[in-house]
């Protein structure tokens, strides 16, 4: 009997029953292109559908004892594309972390590879072809890989989708503000290492000011693509893109391939084919960059892994921290997380010495003043929003050049409140919260934009108002007013500003969106922290001090930075620039409470039904030892006619934890199914339970 080729296919459905590989026959007319990783289409065995999907594996069957499905197969109906864009490098990968987070490869997938633009597709291809006859006729033998790693785009690598180069160990690297043997660690293969960012600007030269963090970043990368292997580096948003793509133009590297959901969807799909085509590259992105196609990777790189951007909103839900560890396990790369305030699990694995620590040297100490550690006669003027002692940092700060003040929300006035009374002013409308948008603006409802006109408070009757929170707006006017005749510059999510020149100014901006200033800021204000401690959230604390850190980072030298409102431990840890004391109090705390990252958890949502029966099910896939490494807390009411149930488990069971939550997630999304007995035309309800593993927002 012959053998027939097989393709296994992962087809790309949303359903969780779906989320395996399916068996197809490779007829002889699309054998040559049939290759692992290439774009299909497949048939369907219902109603004459078809999905698409990708090629995972190709056998040969037929033989006695071959493995995999024994009846007649269905053929595959295209071949989409022949570029093969699911390389096993990133199909391992998904699958792993699918397994670990009990969600669908195909989700994470959908992620990795961008949708397929033929013209662009068409040119990669053409440019491959030239590149390899280029090679061929300065000797090279086809299909092999020429002097710079270029390889046949429809050529498949090995197991793991990546070669690892002959001499994984890297020549000397040296970084700014790091000892020599810290850097001589990081070059060691496989490190991974905790990196505490050197917390101040870099001048690169006359017009480009980037953090310095930027800068050690490109000099780990450049080192390791000198050696011909590719780096991964990702970042929270787009102006990091920024500060990185400037510093690696700085250190030399020109091989910077960009990876950026601001991007066109054709650019996007261009870059991710260009760090397919098999020679070492940089890749820098957001998020999603971490599951970059490219060959030899010798090092992974992660920007501020506490920043909310780092964490998908998309389930599975995989946070690229996560996507990191797994990667490198597989890959065997260096690892490397970059912060200037270490979050609670980077803190949990340089804990458990699986990080190794890196700090500056000799140690970089920023001089920030806590104004509610100061004990003087000033101290009613001290308790004011913005006390005189920052007035008098500020005033003369301005006379060198520009000033950062930070604040806690964007907008004029976000809430407002009675005058009598101090309740909330709501829409007398729809009930929404009341804000002004502007200094000459009416006050308006939030929610359905109707003008607050005749206002009068629902619990006093009182007809004025009171500003309950300023934003960046209002503060720019108070600033504009202090400091007549300075340049006053809002920065927040309606104002993008990337950066500012060295002349004086008053720069306000909310967190996260500081422009960074031509040598520094001269000064840095920070205001409203107690309102930011105010936020329920588990990581409220960490949250916090990164915020203060990373506007306290792009200071220049020696600048003066005023915490204003804080003091305890928090304020002594910036003071002494000792964040990592905090992240380790943090975890402590959370061990004694059993809560993340000290343990995993999963929350379930659904019906109360459904919630009940999985907790039921659950509890009688796992064992007694199993059990008993697992609590439960809830269910408790969630959304509209929902619950949610919450379970916290060690580490230890995370895997088979994992697969039966999965199981049981199928399990009810099957129950649709028609059944014997039923009316015509019955349908049950939608399924409506839902699984995330290590969901950061269980406080929020």
């Amino acid at each position: 009997m012959p053998a027939t080729r097989v393709a296994r296919v992962m087809l790309e459905s949303p359903l969780p029953q779906l989320d395996r590989l399916f068996d197809y026959r490779v007829p002889e007319a699309l054998a040559v292109d049939a290759a692992p990783g290439v774009r299909v289409k497949v048939p369907l065995r219902s109603a004459g559908r078809s999905a698409r999907g990708y090629i995972v594996e190709l056998e040969e069957r037929g033989e006695e004892g071959a493995a995999g499905y024994e009846g007649a197969l269905s053929d595959l109906d295209e071949v989409v594309s022949p570029v093969p864009v699911l390389t096993p490098e990133v199909w391992a990968l998904a699958r792993r972390l699918a397994d670990r987070a009990a969600g669908s490869a195909c989700d994470i997938v959908r992620l990795a590879v961008p949708p397929r633009f033929v013209r662009v597709e068409k040119q990669f291809v053409a440019r491959q072809a030239a590149e390899a006859e280029s090679a061929a006729e300065a000797g090279t033998t086809a299909g092999s890989t020429d002097s710079t790693g270029t390889t046949d785009p429809t050529e498949t690598t090995g197991s793991t989708g990546s070669t690892a180069p002959a001499d994984p160990a890297l020549p000397a690297v040296a970084l700014s503000g790091y000892s020599a043997s810290d850097a001589a660690h990081l070059a060691e293969p496989g490190a991974r290492a905790a990196i505490a960012a050197v917390a101040t600007v870099a001048v690169l030269d006359e017009q480009t000011t980037v953090g310095h963090w930027a800068l050690t970043v490109a000099e780990l990368a450049a080192a390791v693509h000198r050696a011909g292997e590719s780096v991964i580096v990702a970042l929270p948003d787009y102006r990091d893109q920024e500060e990185l793509e400037a510093a690696l133009a700085h250190v030399g590297v020109d091989d910077v391939v960009r990876l950026d959901a601001r991007q066109a969807r054709t650019e996007r799909y261009a870059h991710f084919l260009t760090a397919l085509d098999g020679r070492p590259h940089v890749v820098i992105g957001n998020r999603s960059s971490i599951y970059a196609p490219v060959s030899h990777l010798g090092q992974i790189v992660v920007w501020d892994d506490g920043d909310a951007l780092q964490s998908e909103p998309l389930a599975p839900y995989v946070h690229v921290r996560d996507a990191a560890l797994v990667r490198q396990e597989q890959s065997g790369a260096r690892l490397a997380f970059v912060s200037h305030s270490r979050s609670t699990e980077v803190q949990r694995l340089v804990e458990l010495g699986f990080l190794h620590a890196v700090a500056p040297t000799p140690r970089y100490l920023p001089r920030v003043v806590p104004t509610a550690e100061q004990d003087d006669a000033d101290a009613p003027q001290n308790a004011a929003r913005i006390p005189s002692a920052a007035w008098a940092v500020a005033r003369k700060a301005l006379e060198e050049g520009p000033v950062l003040v930070q604040v806690a929300r964007p907008g004029y006035a976000p809430v407002l409140a009675c005058t009598t009374c101090r309740a909330p002013a709501s829409c007398t409308v729809c009930g929404g919260p009341l804000k002004v948008a502007g200094a000459r603006e009416r006050p308006s409802c939030s929610l359905c934009g109707a003008i607050a006109a005749n206002w009068s408070c629902s619990h006093c009757h009182g007809t004025t108002f009171r500003f309950a929170s300023i934003g960046a707006g209002r503060t720019a006017d108070e600033l504009g007013r202090a400091f007549p005749g300075t340049r006053v510059i809002v920065s927040d999510g309606e104002h993008h500003v990337l950066t500012v020149d060295a002349r004086p100014a008053l720069v306000v901006a909310t967190r996260g969106a500081e422009p960074r200033a031509s040598g520094g800021y001269r000064a840095v204000l920070l205001l409203d922290g107690p309102r930011m401690l105010a936020r329920e959230s588990l990581r409220v604390a960490e949250d916090c001090l990164r915020w203060w850190s990373n506007a306290i980072a792009l200071s220049a030298p020696r600048a003066t930075s005023v915490l204003v409102g804080v003091g305890g431990e928090l304020a002594r840890s910036l003071a002494t620039w000792q964040q990592e004391q905090v992240a380790a109090s943090e975890l402590a705390d959370r061990r004694a409470l059993r809560f993340p990252p000290a343990v995993r958890l999963a929350t379930i949502t659904g019906t109360t039904d459904a919630v009940n029966a999985t907790l039921t099910d659950l509890k009688a896939l796992l064992t007694e030892a199993e059990w008993a490494k697992m609590d439960t807390l809830g269910p408790v009411p969630a959304d509209e006619g929902t619950v949610r149930a919450i379970v916290r488990f060690d580490y230890s069971i995370g895997s088979p934890l994992a697969r039966h939550l999965r199981a049981l997630v199928v399990k009810n999304a099957t129950t649709r199914r028609s059944k014997a007995g039923r009316a015509a035309g019955y349908r049950p309800p939608p399924p409506t339970l839902r699984v995330r593993l290590d969901d950061s927002e269980i406080m929020e």
